[in-house]
């Protein structure tokens, strides 16, 4: 699904990135230094696909919340201590879901937590130290079910 991209105050940029698993965005914001561009890096390794890096814009249409990149840096993504990778990228995509790399879980089984943006709800997710971050958010977008009350 695409929106026309507004003009104006209608369009807010974030510090975030943002990629595409089959139709969901995940917006992945934090610091910089946080882990961002990695944790995209890892995630187009598996599948996904840019949408923009470092810099997301967002705008709210047709009941959800939509981002692209800033015409400047589509299809560019930091890969630290390498470069400036220039990969294909989708336009705009639908947001599904939010990582937030400022702090880590703190829990192992954590409650779910919600990101408002644009006056919409998304379910977020805090970062987590270990390898599984990628493939666990993989399989949430693509419909993996969570239930906090399930046993392990």
């Amino acid at each position: 699904m695409s929106a026309d991209v507004p003009t104006g105050s209608d369009l807010t940029t974030l510090h975030a990135t943002t990629v595409a698993i089959d139709d969901k965005g995940v917006l992945i914001i934090g610091p910089s230094g946080a882990g961002k561009s990695a944790l995209a890096l890892q995630l187009i390794a598996l599948g996904a696909q840019l949408v923009a890096d470092d810099k997301t814009q967002v705008w709210a249409a047709q009941g959800q919340v939509f981002a692209k990149a800033p015409d400047a840096i589509s299809g560019k993504v930091e890969a630290r201590g390498i470069g400036i990778l220039h990969i294909p990228a989708l336009s705009q995509v639908a947001l599904s879901l939010v990582v937030d790399m400022t702090t880590a879980a703190e829990t192992r089984l954590p409650d779910p937590q919600i990101f408002a943006l644009q006056g919409h709800q998304l379910p977020c997710f805090r970062k987590v130290n270990g390898p599984h971050l990628a493939p666990a958010i993989l399989l949430l977008a693509q419909g993996a079910y969570l239930n906090p009350h399930d046993p392990i």
